[in-house]
């Protein structure tokens, strides 16, 4: 099995106060507004919102350590380039953003942007003010897809109560560790099964996923809307990519450094090796975990989390160790967002934690380890 990820980060001022400029950053580095560059050792591209660059490993890998590099490598060019002009900032929303700060990527695709924009209404946080990580792992065969598919799927909650960054929304806490699934579940209410409630039922046939995936596209097409009958309109937390040979979970929000995003793709490849986990399977009640998981985080849930660490850890591979303490890290202290509310509350402002996230992503340090 090979794994790639993409990140987005956000781009800031010295204030961290984002700046609408993927396009002129792009502009600068290729001449053109290109909506995605090879930058060394990744591709650099835009996204909806001009606030935020996605970074993408130049190839997937057999682990986390090549894919760290070529990120590292990556972010360490854009310093290069950009030495004081920007500040990159991961987590799963920005913190500060105000929908009149958003400025729509109007270069190419506009015709997507517009048939998406009449649909659902594009000028609202789960469009304009979402940065997640995307973990793509390779299947092989039908069999293996839905070996792995219904694996993750139950994992899922879980996942999302560890990766949770996004407790802030407008510069206030909102009582919420995972703002940016809040927001995300909601922006194509207008058609349910888009998102699915972020977890999908089990599955039982790819022919079935496909099935589901018309049904959406029937509806798209009622309302003139069959531009968008592509395989990557699927929004739930999981879904498959046929045109590229990969699973992609799409449910974590994006963290505050590489070594923390590559410990989730340790934590998830390790996971799936296991022969059997102990978790829920039930659709109900899947959906009440993941309710938990994006209310509350990690709290509630660390003995089912700890139980899994300890599956994890079995199987992880000499290199997937390396990044597991993380994830340990995350269970005994909280996911990034429970421990950014309390530095939120100590500090009672903004400022120094978005600095010391951007260190994080700079220095390649997850927050409050040593």
């Amino acid at each position: 099995m090979t794994v790639g990820t993409e990140h987005e980060y956000s781009i800031n001022d010295p204030h961290f106060t984002a700046l609408p400029v993927s396009d002129q950053i792009l502009k600068s580095i290729s001449g053109r507004f290109e909506s995605e560059i090879r930058f060394g050792e990744v591709n650099l591209g835009k996204e909806l919102q001009k606030t935020v660059l996605e970074f993408v490993p130049r190839t997937p890998a057999a682990g986390p350590a090549a894919l760290e590099a070529m990120l590292l490598s990556g972010i360490a060019k854009f310093y290069r380039v950009f030495p004081d002009q920007y500040h990159l900032l991961g987590l799963g929303m920005h913190p500060a953003l105000t929908l009149d700060r958003a400025v729509v990527w109007d270069h190419d695709e506009g015709e997507y942007y517009r048939t998406y924009d009449r649909l659902f209404n594009i000028r609202q946080h789960g469009w304009l003010n979402i940065q997640a990580l995307q973990i793509n792992l390779s299947y092989a065969g039908e069999k293996d897809l839905l070996r792995q598919y219904n694996r993750i799927r139950s994992l899922l909650p879980y996942f999302i109560a560890l990766a949770a960054s996004s407790p802030m929304v407008e510069g206030r806490l909102t009582g919420t560790m995972d703002n940016r699934l809040v927001y995300y579940r909601e922006n194509q209410k207008e058609i349910p099964g888009i998102c699915n409630g972020i977890i999908p039922p089990r599955l039982r046939s790819v022919r079935e996923y496909r099935t589901a995936q018309e049904e959406i596209y029937a509806q798209l097409r009622a309302r003139d809307a069959g531009i968008l009958c592509e395989e990557w309109l699927n929004s739930s937390g999981l879904i498959i990519r046929f045109s590229r040979g990969c699973l992609e979970i799409k449910a974590l929000d994006e963290q505050e450094c590489v070594r923390s995003d590559m410990a989730f793709v340790a934590f998830v490849s390790s996971l799936l090796r296991c022969p059997a986990l102990p978790v829920e399977t039930d659709q109900d009640a899947l959906l009440a975990l993941t309710e938990a998981a994006i209310g509350k985080g990690t709290a509630g849930l660390r003995e089912e989390l700890e139980a899994l660490y300890r599956h994890a850890w079995q199987e992880a591979t000499a290199e997937e160790r390396q990044y597991l303490p993380v994830i340990r890290h995350r269970i005994d202290h909280g996911s990034l967002a429970e421990q950014m509310a309390g530095q939120f509350r100590e500090e009672q402002a903004t400022g120094p934690v978005l600095a010391g996230m951007a260190r994080c992503l700079r220095q390649n340090k997850p927050y409050g380890m040593r």
